[in-house]
């Protein structure tokens, strides 16, 4: 993935958003200078351009049978500006500009947001079986949970949550079988939960373990170190840290990136620009710290460091985006002080993908798309003149990954949406593959070399994470932490079929319902995401299992623009062919219900981030379709979309929209720009956080609003903020239910889905 900031995965379920990339800033500026700038009349309905937002008054056709409780509120006033833009030779209305402003310094936006809060908080308590589909997501996340082990020394690193704390805790354990003990309990970091322990790593050895400390679900990270043995935490603050890594060299230091200070109130809209990597050495204040790696004469581009098993060389990884393009250089650890460190680079252009894995010695390796669509396993020999070869070669499977653990490759494939698992030798022939008896995803496979163990995990959309040990030196794999379900994974049909889209192409999708409701129509929740070359596999979410423990279906499809099936694949469903992605998506509904797999009215859809603008896009393209929909801290306003924090990123899969061509494709699917007035659309739940500085909740504001002002039929509308929420990560297990069960009644109302005890009137 190039950047880990971006959207990831199954909604409600597991939140994510666009990645994170930098072009110009050019455009920023035609909002104030643009001569074009008129002044429109107060319904902008005359105004040239405004029929993006209120489209001539059709008449409506009859409504179809609908539930006759609850009512549909009445919404919250809100204040359209006169305002229209010229750009590119058309007129583009933007009545709700004014909700861009940050709500938590805004007041009109903060009394707007409470209004919206009140008024949905209203609709929900209403839904029958909320309270009761609360209380079962609770039971289902009540079990223990254990994270994928991280060994340094002789100690073992893991998080275990016993079931309902609000954030897990970690652990360390010295020796494989010894004790665990406490060392990092984020649960007493605030009241709510919402200060959360996001990345860790350990030194070498273990004496020492640097972590990011996220708040309120934002993007920002503080960086803290602990002393292991003791569990005492260091004065060592580092501020400013987004989207890093931590990169140890030796026990008393590590690398780490971070973008300047922003002004003073910017941080939650500003774009981004500058991300460095300097060094701090433990003991020392930040501004003490070295700077090892910087472009200024590029601020667009991105730097982030790791390390070799051997401590010989530092890696540095650059980016300009999301995109699967990369350049490495290359520092020598061992030619003098940091900062003063010797730089070669060995890939440069932003050409190719490269994934750096480890390196020992004068031997590096990487995954790469260089001549292979599908990746393929590549050596730098730097004991003469830098030369590359071909470890493993390109195969038709995706190669999404790999590490070097004892004295072979553990490669990690995708095939079809799903992962698979080949270890090879150093010169990488093939040793064994680890197979899996049962459709699902197999992840983890972390070490060091001359290391005799690794640890993965398997899960599936009915399966919760099993932990396994595997001995290299026997190739036997046990059990480390087995889950205790409170259902049981074999009453549960998951399936992988193919349909075809308005192209023709072939779609892979996942299907998982009853093996009792098999062959009948049930409500069924259609999820999608389809972009920044991130892969959709399956994974178990508990919400999602409230879903299927009442009687849904829950289809995944593996759309275009996603990374299941390599570049081509990516490329298929993105800028100019982004409306692939759409059809994609649309066919899955068409296919769902001419199966009979969910009957017509019986459909919902939901989507997060980039998978949210895909939700918004194809809800305004065939409302028909859908009975209800979530579109989740989603991207709206694609015409500018790039202003904002991380947006600027997001160009190499959307376009930028200072470029006429990229506008033009913009403007057609823009979800907020293409309300269609006059039709009749599904029950609608647009969800975001009010700290989300990845997809600023604007873009939700806005669309809602639009939403709210059309004529669009008699079912709600509504905006769901989440106070103290960001992007999905971090969020406490409290909010994650809270917001399981008010999205999950308000789909199944409308899609017909009985909850435990409850009917639904009709």
């Amino acid at each position: 993935m190039a950047l880990a900031l971006l959207l990831a995965p199954i909604g409600a379920f597991a939140q994510s958003g666009p990645p994170s990339a930098d072009e110009s800033n050019a455009s920023a500026q035609v909002a104030t200078k643009d001569p074009a700038l008129v002044a429109a009349p107060l319904h902008p309905a005359t105004a040239p351009g405004a029929q993006a937002f209120v489209q001539p008054r059709l008449p409506l056709p009859a409504y179809p049978s609908t539930p006759a409780y609850p009512s549909t509120p009445a919404y919250p006033s809100t204040r359209r500006l006169p305002l229209v833009e010229r750009a590119f030779g058309q007129d583009v209305a933007d009545p709700y500009r004014w909700l861009e402003d940050d709500l938590r310094t805004t007041p009109e936006v903060a009394r707007w947001v409470a209004g919206q809060n009140a008024t949905s908080a209203a609709y929900l308590a209403q839904l029958p079986g909320r309270d009761a589909l609360a209380g079962r997501i609770r039971s289902l996340f009540d079990y223990e949970r254990i994270s994928l082990p991280r060994r340094a020394g002789r100690f073992y690193f893991f998080l275990r949550n016993p079931g309902l704390a609000n954030q897990s805790v970690l652990h360390v354990r010295a020796g494989l079988d010894g004790p665990d003990r406490p060392l990092l309990d984020p649960n007493g970091w605030s009241v709510d939960g919402t200060v959360a322990l996001d990345a860790w790593v350990p030194s070498p050895q273990g004496r020492s373990l640097a972590y990011t400390v996220q708040v309120a679900g934002s993007d920002w990270r503080t960086i803290r170190v602990a002393d292991v043995r003791s569990g005492r935490l260091l004065d060592d603050t580092l501020a400013w840290a987004n989207d890093t890594t931590i990169a140890w060299v030796g026990e008393e230091g590590f690398l780490y990136s971070r973008f300047p200070a922003p002004a003073a109130g910017a941080e939650a809209n500003a774009p981004v620009f500058g991300k460095a990597v300097w060094y701090h050495r433990l003991g020392t204040p930040q501004d003490a710290d070295r700077l090892v790696y910087a472009t200024p004469d590029h601020p667009e581009q991105g730097h982030k460091a790791a390390v070799t098993v051997d401590g010989r060389w530092a890696v540095i990884t650059s980016e300009i985006g999301t995109q699967p393009v990369r350049a490495i250089h290359l520092l020598d650890l061992r030619s003098g002080k940091p900062g003063q460190w010797a730089s070669a680079a060995v890939a440069e252009g932003f050409d190719h993908d490269w994934k750096f894995i480890d390196g020992i010695g004068d031997r590096l390796w990487f995954v790469s798309n260089d001549g292979a669509p599908h990746y393929r396993l590549v050596e730098l020999d730097l004991s003469g003149s830098p030369a590359w070869k071909v470890v493993v070669p390109e195969r038709d499977q995706q190669l999404a990954g790999a590490n070097v653990v004892g004295d072979r490759f553990i490669l990690s494939y995708l095939n079809g949406g799903a992962s698979v698992a080949l270890l090879t030798d150093l010169k990488g022939r093939p040793s064994r593959a680890i197979t899996l008896n049962d459709i699902g995803s197999a992840s983890g496979f972390a070490g060091r070399p001359g290391q005799d163990e690794t640890f993965y995990q398997f899960a599936s959309f009915n399966r919760p994470p099993t932990i396994y040990r595997m001995d290299l030196r026997t190739g036997v794999a046990t059990p480390f932490a087995q889950p205790r379900a409170a259902f049981d994974p074999e009453d549960y049909l998951v399936e992988q079929r193919f349909y075809s889209s308005k192209d023709g192409t072939r779609i892979p999708m996942y299907l998982v319902r009853k093996k009792a409701l098999a062959g009948k129509a049930v409500p069924t929740l259609l999820y999608g995401y389809g972009g920044f070359d991130i892969a959709m596999t399956p994974g178990y979410s508990p919400v999602r299992m409230a879903w299927l423990e009442a009687g849904g279906a829950f289809a995944l499809a593996n759309i275009r623009g996603g990374g299941e099936f390599g570049r081509a694949w990516h490329d298929a469903g993105r800028l100019t062919r982004k409306q692939n992605s759409f059809d994609d998506f649309i066919a899955a509904g068409e296919y769902l219900i001419r199966e009979g797999i969910t009957p017509k009215g019986g459909l919902a859809v939901q989507g997060g981030s980039n998978g949210g603008l895909l939700v918004g896009a194809v809800v305004n393209q065939r409302p028909d379709l859908f009975a209800a929909a979530n579109p989740d801290v989603g991207v709206m306003d694609m015409l500018r979309f790039d202003r904002f924090t991380a947006g600027r990123f997001w160009t190499g899969d959307y376009g930028r929209p200072d470029r006429e061509a990229d506008w033009r494709t913009l403007r057609a699917y823009s979800p907020y720009h293409n309300v269609r007035s006059g039709v009749d659309y599904p029950a609608v739940l647009v969800t975001t956080g009010e700290s989300d500085d990845r997809v600023v909740p604007a873009h939700s504001f806005k669309y809602i609003a639009a939403l709210q002002a059309a004529q669009i039929g008699d079912r709600p509308h509504l905006l769901r903020v989440e106070s103290r929420s960001g992007h999905g990560a971090g969020r406490p297990l409290e909010k994650t239910i809270a917001s399981g069960a008010d999205v999950l009644s308000f789909l199944a109302f409308w899609t017909g889905l009985a909850l435990p005890g409850q009917s639904i009137p009709r």
